[in-house]
């Protein structure tokens, strides 16, 4: 079922019996069929707010009513009860032959992630969450639960954060009338209804207890069109640069070229920063940082955790890794944020590049030291690249000064406890008890300080100047 851990189903209890309790207050209250939406979207079938709902229809069960009855029945049995747990998934499997299902699940799906939006999740998080915790057909079929969901949220109605991931996931509405959407389902997985039915029912079960995390954007109910908080778009020009720059850098075979290109985009993210901080200030917008979340998958977490932060601290952010969930949260004015991300995964391709171009690595004995000689690399890598991500910020932050003069110093200052206030705000239980990652294999290492010479830094001072 996955890596169901104990604050996943503490949340998952605490909901199910929230929605128990709403339904019987439902059933007690005369005229209850007239008291829509506790949730401040106006969603009538929204408990967030702890409101009464839309009750439940008396008369024959419908597919919709067996199929909650049986969700809740998995729901209820511990993920360690694995004989009963299989039990009770293959019983709700069997559901999906019956018709009238195909849109019973895709009114299930919106109605959980309904709920998971209001708990801070975005349609990339449930996507990678649903591959991260189960299997990549449980990611597909996650997206197009989000596609269903999403028909009552035009495009144009919505965060243009929020619907640029819905770009990057790939949701759409590729079925036709919904009562047949489990038969293209299947025809598209190449399984049979069963299989198809019991993958979706480890999905909603996943995705209806998710935790709550901060929420970095309003969910689709309560937004309307516009930017990133923090002011800009996401795609400000000068990031539709940089993302040209190190696409040129990813692609190139020569790691002169690779070195000089992303030499170039720090040097365009540092520019940006400070000119953007100073412009702030002079119109006193007030803006507000805001945060973007970046997958980190296995293996080697803990050094790619070290190299997102070291990219996120030289462009004046935070970061905070959530180890259970498979991401780090970039906390920063938006467009400083989104250049983290954009750096960071061009980093890392280049590393992965460099690590499948060393190939493997065996003891003398024959026994395989791959694994010990990768992490080493990479923990190098990001090593090597703090130090000299940290000395192009100071130089640039140096040029910078002696061109606007001493009133520079007090305006970063002011957006750096900004963003570590808000890092306070999402983040009240936030431990700092790091574990030390380990490097034990002295090629790796060496080899791992060398490509990051080569993929970045090495000459940044002359291309900050």
């Amino acid at each position: 079922m996955g890596k169901h851990n104990q604050e996943r189903r503490r949340a998952k209890k605490k909901q199910r019996d929230a929605r128990q309790r709403t339904r019987a207050e439902q059933e007690r209250a005369f005229g209850a069929a007239f008291g829509f939406g506790g949730c401040a979207c106006g969603d009538p079938f929204c408990t967030e707010g702890g409101g009464a709902s839309v009750p439940r229809p008396r008369g024959p069960r419908t597919v919709a009513d067996l199929l909650d009855e049986a969700m809740g029945r998995v729901c209820a049995i511990p993920s360690a009860d694995t004989a009963r747990r299989e039990a009770e998934l293959g019983r709700a499997a069997a559901l999906f032959t019956r018709a009238g299902m195909g849109r019973a699940v895709l009114a299930a799906g919106g109605e959980v992630l309904h709920e998971a939006w209001h708990r801070g999740w975005q349609p990339a998080d449930v996507v990678r969450a649903a591959r991260r915790e189960l299997k990549a057909r449980h990611g597909r079929l996650a997206a197009d639960l989000i596609a269903a969901q999403h028909r009552t949220h035009p495009t144009a109605a919505l965060d243009e954060r929020w619907a640029a991931q819905l770009a990057a996931v790939s949701t759409e509405v590729w079925w036709g009338d919904d009562d047949t959407y489990l038969t293209g389902a299947a025809a598209r997985e190449k399984c049979e209804p069963t299989a198809l039915g019991r993958a979706l029912v480890e999905l909603l079960d996943l995705l209806s207890g998710l935790p709550e995390i901060p929420r970095l954007m309003p969910p689709p109910c309560e937004a309307g069109p516009g930017p990133a908080s923090g002011g800009g778009s996401t795609e400000a020009p000068v990031l539709a640069k940089v993302r040209g720059l190190l696409a040129k850098a990813e692609s190139t075979e020569f790691p002169e070229e690779a070195e000089s290109l992303t030499a170039k985009a720090q040097q365009l993210m540092a520019q940006h920063s400070i000119d953007a901080a100073l412009l702030d200030a002079e119109q006193d917008t007030r803006q507000v940082p805001g945060g973007v979340r970046v997958g980190v998958d296995a293996p080697y977490e803990e050094p790619k955790v070290l190299l997102l932060q070291a990219v996120a601290e030289a462009n004046r952010c935070r970061t905070v890794w959530s180890r259970s969930l498979g991401f780090s949260t970039v906390v920063g004015f938006a467009a400083d944020a989104r250049a983290v991300e954009l750096l960071y995964t061009s980093l890392l391709v280049q590393a992965q590049y460099a690590l499948q171009s060393a190939g493997t690595r065996t003891y003398r004995d024959g026994a395989s030291r791959t694994r010990s000689y990768r992490q080493s690399f990479l923990t190098a890598y990001a090593t090597r690249i703090a130090q000299r991500l940290s000395r192009a910020t100071e130089q640039a932050t140096t040029a910078a000064g002696e061109d606007h003069g001493p009133g520079l110093l007090p305006v970063l200052a002011s957006r750096a406890q900004a963003v570590e206030y808000q890092v306070g705000e999402w983040f009240t239980e936030l431990s700092y008890n790091h574990s030390q990652t380990q490097a034990r294999d002295r090629e790796g290492w060496v080899h791992g300080a060398a490509a990051a010479d080569r993929a970045h830094l090495h000459g940044q001072a002359d291309a900050l100047r």
